[in-house]
């Protein structure tokens, strides 16, 4: 009976605060009255509503007739309509059944190859660098562990933290960027030297050659140089690794490094040759296949794609590739 009698009640205030501002007119005591009785009409029609609402809603009483009141005290007349024709919807509507918003799932499988024994992870790394909220001083220490990382992961990692606001990570990182270029370089110039001094044909000459062109392709593979630089690199390599390959032309691994030349200068036709020269020299399919496979995405040529990528799917020992060959192996 109290729900019915505090309702009434709020009504009856507030229908004689309308009533008493119409009367008087604009009068500010009439509107100070007006107000204090539409507070209390709105506190108890707040607590009138309240009170019916559904167990399933009982919850949090205090903040629940706040907001009854607030609503209907903000908007005279509309508010009380509104707070009324929702706590008859709320007992009239149907109740709608929840679903479950959690759902167990299996576990995937830890592939075992991919266990790294050193515990760095390369996404990890990148987010943690990247946090501009982490403190700079660990952020620099973990720019200083990149230095006992490959080259070809910390590279990357490197060049991101060149944007970056704090002046003494971008320093660092161009220092460890440029560090790593100039040993490369120094080595440059030393085995240029040594092929200068070289007899054309010897076997030093060759020897240096070689050498030159690992250099200039480690800058590449490093992503140590970028843009017209880069090309200069892969251009350079190409030439010295045709000089110990006219030397000894039955070298696979020679064929491989000319083949990945190539590829990365934009010619994949003639790349795939050389991949098949190493391959029939010897050298393994599951080094050469992946290679194949992208010379024929390049081309276009998807049903040789698919081939590939069928042949590569009896071996196990290629566990980073098994998702691009159970893709190409269903389409």
């Amino acid at each position: 009976m109290l729900q019915p009698k505090l309702g009434l009640s709020a009504l009856a205030l507030e229908s004689g605060a309308w009533a008493g501002i119409v009367a008087a007119g604009d009068r500010d005591a009439a509107l100070l009255a007006y107000l204090l009785a539409h507070a209390a009409a709105s506190a108890l029609l707040a607590l009138a509503v309240c009170a019916m609402r559904p167990a399933r809603l009982a919850q949090k009483r205090t903040a629940t007739a706040l907001l009854l009141f607030g609503t209907a005290f903000a908007i005279p007349l509309l508010g009380f309509v509104a707070v009324l024709a929702g706590i008859f919807l709320l007992h009239t509507l149907p109740q709608r059944p929840r679903d479950d918003v959690f759902s167990a799932i299996e576990l995937p499988e830890i592939d075992v190859h991919q266990r790294a024994g050193t515990g760095f992870r390369q996404a990890g790394m990148r987010s943690f660098l990247a946090n501009a909220r982490a403190p700079v001083a660990t952020r620099l220490r973990a720019l200083v562990a990149l230095q006992n990382v490959s080259g070809r992961i910390a590279s990357p990692l490197l060049r991101d933290v060149l944007s970056d606001p704090s002046d003494d990570l971008r320093l660092l990182a161009y220092g460890l960027l440029d560090g790593k270029e100039k040993r490369i370089t120094g080595a440059i110039h030393e085995e240029s030297a040594r092929l200068q001094a070289a007899a054309p044909g010897s076997e030093a000459h060759a020897a240096a050659a070689q050498k030159l062109a690992d250099l200039y392709w480690e800058l590449v593979y490093q992503e140590l140089v970028q843009g017209d630089l880069r090309l200069h690199a892969l251009q350079q390599s190409l030439a010295y690794i045709r000089v110990p390959l006219a030397r000894t032309p039955d070298n696979a691994a020679l064929h491989l490094r000319h083949g990945r030349l190539l590829q990365s200068l934009g010619e994949p036709a003639a790349a795939r040759d050389a991949y098949y020269r190493a391959l029939g020299l010897g050298m393994p399919q599951t080094r050469i296949v992946p290679y194949l496979a992208e010379v024929a995405y390049d081309l276009g040529e998807f049903d040789a794609v698919r081939q590939l990528m069928r042949e590569l799917g009896d071996w196990q020992s290629l566990p980073r590739l098994q998702p691009v060959i159970a893709y190409w192996s269903r389409t």
